[in-house]
């Protein structure tokens, strides 16, 4: 065993071992403590919460790209993390890939606003705009999102290294064709 690392058998020995009341305590500690525990109560408990909770995320992904003030700084990592945190404490499928295709739409209306980046950025949102069309494909949410899945493919047309054609390729695989002139309706977010 790592450094690191606990087994669930043994966490669940130790839980076993605990009074209701310890066991309270404890998930309160950790609910003061982690940030992400909150989170993870704060959408499964209250009404709105996942919904509020999107937002602040969608936050954090704007200001990488796109900040009410100032330049974009573009960090990937501070992004990209946000969707994986948001993943991690939300069940919900539909505002899973509104997140993720989110990540994308703002990855593209940076490059269209400052201009061609680098192999890395475009593989970065690649990946999460595959991710999010399987996860949409897999649950069966085409109807609500196909014509945000298309509008990204089309808002990259004048974007280099074969990033269109890679979205273009994945939209093509999960979606029926349409007519460019009439796009596909789909609901907002």
């Amino acid at each position: 065993m790592g450094e690191n690392q606990l087994k669930i058998s043994t966490l669940r020995k130790h839980l076993d071992g605990l009074t209701k009341a310890e066991l309270i305590a404890e998930i309160v500690e950790l609910f003061t403590k982690y940030s992400v525990v909150k989170d993870y109560y704060f959408a499964a408990l209250a009404p709105q919460g996942i919904a509020q909770l999107s937002v602040s995320f969608k936050d954090i992904i704007k200001h990488e790209f796109l900040p009410e003030r100032g330049f974009g700084k573009a960090r990937l990592s501070i992004a990209r993390k946000a969707v994986l945190d948001f993943k991690k404490i939300c069940s919900d499928k539909v505002f899973l890939g509104d997140m993720m295709l989110y990540y994308v739409e703002m990855g593209v209306k940076f490059t269209n606003t400052y201009g061609d980046i680098d192999e890395p950025f475009y593989s970065s949102m690649e990946s999460m705009y595959q991710n999010a069309v399987e996860l949409i494909t897999k649950h069966q949410l085409q109807p609500m999102f196909q014509k945000r899945c298309y509008q990204i493919v089309a808002d990259t047309r004048d974007i280099g290294w074969g990033f269109h054609d890679i979205l273009s390729e994945t939209y093509d695989q999960h979606f029926s064709p349409v007519d460019i002139l009439h796009p596909p309706e789909g609901r907002g977010f």
